[in-house]
């Protein structure tokens, strides 16, 4: 059975705004359900059109762009709260694919309703806006890392920011998070080799620093890998819309 907007549990995050009560009963009239995605099925595929935008309620994924050959760059690390299909929403083709990693729940929103936000909710419109912007601002940063950081810099800024986010997101236990994805997705979004991420985290676990053993997570000293990532404050950190 589909969760009432008013009782989404996300609302209940403080990293999320509050809505007004006017927006509120526009989203449950915007909603049009919800949809169970098992672990590794597309939600959104690279250059199809998508009829539904949605937003991540439980589980999490991946965020990808896939070349000719098979060679895939990692854009994103999808988790609670995400807001996906934007790209399609303004009647373009995906331009990169969303899979699932773990069981994931989605709200389901509807394409062909989706002006409706821009003419019916202007708050909800610049909550989008927000949206936008605040992608664009956090793939400036992964290529910042990925042109000018080291393998070791690189590294530690896409723990940081992976475990902040989980962390305001109530998602973690202490300093340990539980974290479902390989080496390899992480290697796909830094720009690095298997063999040479598998080399750095090790460095960065005999330095005390964080260790990434199996499906968990756990970051030592949070300050100093702050500091060797060279990490600004993460504007997804900061209180955020929620659609």
């Amino acid at each position: 059975m589909a969760i009432d907007c008013r009782n989404c549990p996300l609302r209940a995050n403080p990293l999320f705004q509050t809505m007004t009560e006017d927006e509120l009963e526009f989203m449950r009239d915007f909603k049009s359900g919800e949809i169970e995605i098992p672990p590794g099925a597309p939600i959104l595929v690279e250059s199809e059109p998508s009829p539904r935008l949605y937003t991540v309620l439980d589980g999490m994924g991946l965020r990808f762009k896939t070349l000719d050959d098979g060679r895939r760059q990692v854009l994103n690390f999808v988790m609670p709260g995400d807001f996906l299909g934007l790209q399609a929403a303004f009647g373009a083709h995906m331009g990169h694919s969303v899979e699932a990693t773990t069981p994931m729940r989605l709200c389901v929103f509807e394409r062909s309703e989706f002006f409706s936000v821009f003419a019916n909710q202007p708050s909800r419109a610049y909550d989008v806006t927000w949206i936008a912007a605040t992608e664009e601002h956090f793939l400036g940063e992964a290529l910042a890392s990925i042109g000018q950081r080291s393998a070791i810099e690189r590294i530690a800024w896409g723990l940081v920011q992976i475990f902040e986010r989980a962390r305001h997101l109530g998602m973690t236990q202490g300093t340990t998070l539980d974290f479902p994805f390989r080496q390899q997705d992480l290697a796909d979004t830094l720009g690095l080799s298997l063999v040479h991420t598998n080399k750095t985290l090790a460095k960065l676990r005999e330095r005390q620093l964080a260790t990434w053993m199996g499906r968990q997570l756990t970051i030592h000293d949070l300050d100093g890998l702050n500091k060797l990532a060279m990490a600004s404050p993460g504007v997804l950190l900061k209180e955020r819309p929620l659609m």
